[in-house]
């Protein structure tokens, strides 16, 4: 099907969406990321610790610079897994890149410490993300929040994507993460905006623990 003719057809509105499920996905993102930071606490303190041991000098928490709904700006938070000059030595690395359009993924990433290698293949640096979501910056469930630099290369099609809160899960995270490529991504997260109601955002977060778990799709 001819893009334009596709994006006619599923152009993804605020207004197609039922307002009670808007309600109770916001209050299932207060309620879940409130209760994860408290009950995750232990384990946000060992990481901490253990990113310390590493790298003494480098911070905690990695914040970066995301897209979200409707294209507004906003800071995302990780746990930092890269060393302290990461976005430096990017354009270095940018040739080798490993998988198709607006995204930078290396199965190898030479700027990942040793701590990092763990924490990104078992998601646990997503984990701060639960602030975003408590802010309302973030949903539990949506699409991938895309970087600026991506953004600005989006066609009018993708774009379709700004009009979802970002989410720390989706359906693109739980079919095939970095082996699924750009325009793929955007499919999924289209389809994810036709079909999403609390029963779809409840099989997705279930999914997700499978990628938690160490999926090996993750780097």
């Amino acid at each position: 099907m001819d893009k334009s003719m596709a994006y006619s057809q599923s152009t993804v509105s605020a207004q197609d969406v039922d307002k009670v499920y808007i309600f109770m996905k916001r209050a299932i993102d207060f309620l879940g990321s409130f209760i994860g930071l408290v009950i995750l606490s232990p384990l946000f303190a060992v990481i901490a610790l253990l990113i310390k041991i590493e790298t003494p000098k480098g911070s905690i928490f990695f914040r970066q610079v995301r897209v979200g709904h409707e294209g507004k700006e906003f800071h995302m938070y990780k746990f930092r897994s890269m060393v302290i000059n990461a976005e430096d030595l990017l354009e270095q690395l940018i040739d080798q890149n490993e998988v198709n359009g607006n995204m930078f993924k290396m199965r190898n990433d030479p700027r990942i410490t040793r701590i990092g290698k763990f924490i990104r293949k078992t998601s646990l640096d997503e984990l701060p993300q639960l602030w975003n979501v408590l802010k309302g910056e973030m949903s539990l469930v949506g699409p991938r929040p895309a970087l600026p630099r991506e953004v600005e290369k989006y066609t009018s099609y993708d774009r379709q994507r700004l009009k979802m809160i970002p989410g720390c899960t989706g359906l693109w995270q739980v079919s095939g993460r970095n082996s699924v490529g750009f325009e793929e991504m955007v499919e999924l997260d289209l389809t994810y905006a036709r079909d999403r109601n609390i029963f779809v955002d409840i099989k997705i977060i279930l999914k997700t623990f499978k990628v938690l778990l160490g999926s090996k799709d993750a780097f």
